[in-house]
């Protein structure tokens, strides 16, 4: 028993990959005093303009038709450049116009369907945006770029969730690298005025994940660590061991809710994770009931229940890291995140082994005792 509950701990702490965390654009603030290119006088001009993020200056018009006519620049390098449009304020469903600079000086400009987080569901010339690509124009002048294009609509823009972002390579085969700089904004088209996307979906995804790491991925596991290493302090390490669990749980709990609620919020296509958390949570429930159920320490039904609480602990934990590690992988939670919960794991593995070898030199040296867990 003692060398299988060595193996299980050992196995709920599988090591997460981290790497470096991307540049963040400086911030800078775009001006309308620039007259646009010759080369957009012709098709673009009379339109209205508004600095919207960093550098970036968004020139638009509509007219009777429900044509949007929009000129989108920012200091340009290299890479890409994109403009989105989006239902929600949500990356994901949303159509974005994007443009950059070829490495041979060719122009490139496309609607790409943002189906997804990975280059993998980018997908080019595909979308919601009605437009005719013979309007659309790319051009690199001063250290800036200009993206002119055309859209037509099923009636006129008012408020609309508007997507900015800029990556930092150039696009191959049409597919996009990761954004080194986003944000997402509501435009009103009619006014001219922006203000900042509602954060409620974002921040309710970083309240779900972090109530769920901070409760399955550090609370439960110490509270583990109290029950298998500190039974010589009794009974403090069952209070202890009860408290801990009860709060991890709690927690836990709260971060289903908020997963809940994201889920209603965005429909999201995670089935599973969210498998995976139903099934952790289930098992929670099963180990809460199992307390009211615990016979007494002379029972001849005290082992079985023994077994079935470590080892359904031990399972709860192992799916729970598990899950963890793709919560942090479908909701693109950055490389902080991998970092910070790798750390965590490498943290309690260290903590366990060193544990584990004091606890095996103990019982050598005193052979004659053992240890009921």
């Amino acid at each position: 028993m003692a060398r299988a509950s060595v193996g299980a701990l050992l196995a709920v702490l599988a090591a997460a990959a981290a790497a470096f965390l991307a540049p963040a654009v400086t911030a800078q603030t775009g001006s309308c005093d620039e007259e646009l290119p010759a080369q957009l006088a012709g098709n673009y001009s009379g339109l209205a303009c508004r600095p919207v993020w960093n550098t970036f200056v968004l020139r638009y018009a509509q007219d009777k038709d429900n044509v949007l006519r929009v000129v989108l620049s920012t200091m340009y390098s290299t890479g890409w450049v994109g403009m989105g449009f989006s239902k929600n304020g949500l990356m994901v469903g949303s159509s974005a116009m994007v443009g950059w600079m070829g490495k041979t000086g060719v122009p490139h400009i496309k609607q790409f369907s943002l189906n997804g987080r990975t280059p993998s569901q980018v997908v080019a010339d595909k979308g919601f945006l009605v437009s005719n690509n013979h309007d659309h124009t790319v051009l690199v002048q001063q250290a800036k770029i200009y993206l002119a294009f055309q859209l037509r609509f099923t009636e006129p823009l008012k408020s609309q969730n508007v997507l900015l972002a800029i990556g930092s390579a150039i696009p191959v085969n049409d597919r996009l690298a990761e954004h080194q700089d986003k944000t997402s904004i509501v435009f009103d088209f009619t006014t001219g005025s922006s203000s900042s996307s509602s954060s409620f979906p974002e921040g309710l995804k970083r309240t779900h994940g972090a109530l769920n790491l901070f409760a399955w991925g550090v609370l439960l596991p110490i509270g583990a660590i109290v029950a298998r290493y500190c039974r010589r302090w009794d009974p403090l390490w069952f209070y202890l061991h009860a408290g801990i669990q009860f709060v991890g749980f709690i927690l836990g709990l709260a971060g289903v809710v908020a997963g809940v609620s994201l889920y209603n919020k965005i429909q999201a296509d995670v089935p599973a994770h969210r498998g995976l958390g139903i099934f952790v949570l289930v098992l929670g429930i099963l180990q809460i009931l199992a307390i009211f159920l615990r016979p007494n320490k002379d029972s001849k039904y005290r082992k079985f229940w023994n077994w079935y609480h470590h080892w359904v602990g031990r399972l709860a934990l192992f799916f729970a890291a598990v899950n963890i590690v793709l919560g942090i992988k479908v909701g693109g939670a950055g490389n902080s995140w991998k970092i910070g919960y790798g750390f965590n794991l490498a943290i309690l593995l260290i903590t366990i082994i060193t544990l584990e070898v004091l606890l095996w030199t103990r019982w050598k040296n005193n052979s004659g005792s053992t240890t009921t867990y």
